[in-house]
């Protein structure tokens, strides 16, 4: 009667321990029906499920003595069929990414989301460290760490489940990502970004109004369209009325003091190696972006375009204003022309305004976002800059250009 059986080895990792294992398998014609190492430091941990026939003695007899030879501890578990078949039958069950991300990680980042992935129903098959190894004198407050979970089942309710993991992400200042595991995680092409408060730290239109001394007017009216309490092309309006008069080279000296968001350039440099379209789908001004796109290299980009007469802003916009719907109809029209699904476009935004779009996409995120935002997006990050974003598709940072 043929076993199956699980080996188990652990002990200090050096050059040739599986080569050596395997090769005492080999010698005996071995059926390998699942194998999984890791090592963490310098401790390894290898498993090897074999098919053996009647007469198994010889093999695990050699096994054994050979793991004694390396210096490795070894235990050998019989697996009965049944229990060998369930697992077989679990392969079909539906599979999800949780992703870790915080400035460092504790044990009460994992505690928690252990608890949560039990008490929906779900088992971890496998967890990996996606950052970087860390050196003991690294500073938290600029660092960035991040684990990735590879979960097995079918959640109760997927709802539930994140806003569980969201309530957790506030109460512990980390960020949470939950997402199915399928051949479209893997396969994003495109990536559309929200310009303002997104891939810079600053909302233009407050910064032209400062110049035109009346930044807390439209600061005001500003707040107000990011929470979703004001129509965007109604705030727009209004603002850029506050603009009229303003000597069109203010833009050029507001350009020179915007900061890019951390991670950014990082960001952009690798998706764009791999090959990624990048868009702004923005509700701020061409001027701005097209800047952007000089810089960062950027393949499109949608935005308002302010009306300048004589030199001087006019307090109108040229054309249609992009606000939610218009971001949504370009994110869309964009996928169509690459000839690629909708799951294999990531967008990225902050503001109310955002929410169709970031719904929109495959991969959505609420970055830096207001509470409202947050909740209505699928995913959100508020703990890292925006380079973390290639944690969610599972680069490791050794992939990865600095």
């Amino acid at each position: 009667m043929e076993q199956i059986i699980l080996i188990h080895v652990t002990g200090q990792d050096r050059p040739g321990i599986t080569a050596s294992l395997s090769k005492v398998l080999a010698d005996y014609g071995v059926e390998i029906l699942d194998i999984g190492q890791v090592v963490i430091h310098d401790f390894l941990t290898l498993g090897i499920m074999i098919r053996l026939p009647s007469d198994s003695r010889p093999v695990l007899k050699d096994v054994l003595f050979k793991a004694h030879e390396l210096g490795v501890t070894m235990k050998l578990h019989p697996l009965e069929e049944p229990r060998y078949s369930a697992w077989v039958d679990a392969a079909d069950r539906p599979r999800h990414i949780v992703t870790l991300l915080a400035r460092s990680i504790s044990a009460e980042h994992i505690s928690g989301i252990a608890d949560i992935i039990h008490d929906n129903g779900l088992n971890i098959d496998a967890i990996r460290r996606l950052s970087g190894r860390r050196p003991l004198d690294d500073d938290n407050a600029s660092g960035r760490a991040c684990v990735e979970f590879s979960v097995r089942g079918q959640p109760t309710d997927t709802g539930a489940i994140r806003k569980a993991f969201l309530d957790m992400s506030a109460e512990l200042g980390a960020d949470i990502a939950f997402q199915e595991d399928n051949i479209f995680r893997r396969n994003r092409r495109l990536v559309c970004f929200d310009m303002d408060s997104t891939l810079i730290q600053a909302e233009v239109i407050d910064e032209l109004a400062k110049e035109a001394g009346a930044g807390e007017k439209v600061a005001a009216i500003t707040e107000a369209a990011m929470r979703g309490e004001l129509d965007f092309k109604q705030s727009l309006t209004k603002r850029l009325a506050l603009l009229e008069g303003l000597d069109a080279s203010v833009l050029e000296k507001v350009y020179d003091r915007l900061p890019l968001t951390e991670g950014a350039e990082r960001l952009i440099t690798n998706l764009k190696r791999v090959g990624y379209t990048i868009a702004i789908l923005s509700g701020g001004f061409t001027y701005f972006g097209e800047r952007l796109r000089e810089r960062l290299g950027f393949d499109y980009v949608y935005a308002n375009e302010l009306e300048i007469v004589d030199g001087k802003l006019t307090g109108r916009a040229l054309g249609d204003i992009v606000d939610a719907e218009k971001k949504a109809e370009l994110l869309q029209k964009l996928a169509e022309e690459e000839g690629i699904s909708l799951q294999q476009v990531i967008a990225v935004g902050d503001g109310a305004n955002d929410l169709p779009m970031l719904n929109l996409a495959g991969l959505g995120i609420a970055f830096h976002a207001k509470p409202t935002v947050k909740r209505g997006a699928r995913q959100a990050i508020s703990s890292l800059g925006l380079d973390s974003i290639l944690y969610l598709l599972g680069v490791h940072d050794r992939e990865t250009l600095a």
